[in-house]
Formats: structure tokens, C-alpha cells, sequence
């Protein structure tokens, strides 16, 4: 468990280190240090709150999105959402580098989120 990450919605840990890979779960759009607040509005917002928010998991061990290796990506609502995710994505990751990558469209997420997103890094 990584202190400033964000509260979990459900028992887990923020990351699992094995051998040098990092499997950090799924995060959720809430605000770290405001659990409670309402989601971020829209799913580019929700995007980037994940993406924070997954920056403080890896930036608690050390590690950043250089790091990561493959994305999944889940959305609550796949084809309204999936082109706009698309235009935002290689925003967070340096130009030629982005890790492998799934996109699955779900029913629901917890907490009424549009986007969740669970990744897997490598330890230098």
C-alpha cells in the first residue's frame, strides 16, 4: 500500500512486486486526497485523474510510466468514449513509447466511473 495513493474501493493492494514486475490494480477517477468528492466530469478528466493517480502508486516505489510495460484500460461506456481516450492517451507517455495496450468495455465500474485502468511495469 502506497500512503498517498488513493483509498481502495475494494481489499487489494495498490502494487504486487514479483521478480522485478510491478502489477499495480486497477485505479479508480477519485481524488486522493478528497475520497469522497464527485467524480471528475467526462471521460478525459476521469482519464487524467486515473493517470495521477497511478503516477502516485509507481512514484511510492520508485518507479514512473517509463516503466510501464502493458495497459488495460476499462470503459463503462466503450463506443461513446473509446475515440476520445484514443485522442488524450499518448499525452502521458514520451512520443514513440507507449506500452502495449487493451481496451475492454464493461457494464459498470465501481464508484459510477467511466474509466478504469490497471497497468504491468518493469523494475530497471
Amino acid at each position: 500500500m502506497i500512503a498517498s495513493g488513493p483509498r481502495p474501493v475494494a481489499p487489494f493492494s495498490h502494487a504486487v512486486e514479483a521478480d522485478g514486475w510491478v502489477f499495480v490494480t486497477g485505479q479508480m477517477p477519485t481524488d486522493p486526497a478528497a475520497p469522497d468528492a464527485p467524480l471528475p466530469a467526462g471521460v478525459e478528466a476521469q482519464t487524467r485523474r486515473v493517470m495521477d493517480n497511478l503516477k502516485l502508486v509507481l512514484g511510492g516505489i520508485g518507479l514512473g510510466l517509463e516503466h510501464v510495460t502493458m495497459v488495460r484500460i476499462y470503459l463503462s461506456a466503450f463506443e461513446r468514449d473509446y475515440a476520445a481516450l484514443n485522442a488524450l492517451w499518448p499525452s502521458f507517455f514520451e512520443a514513440g513509447k507507449l506500452p502495449a495496450r487493451t481496451t475492454i468495455g464493461v457494464t459498470a465500474l465501481a464508484v459510477g466511473a467511466l474509466v478504469e485502468i490497471d497497468l504491468v511495469a518493469r523494475r530497471p
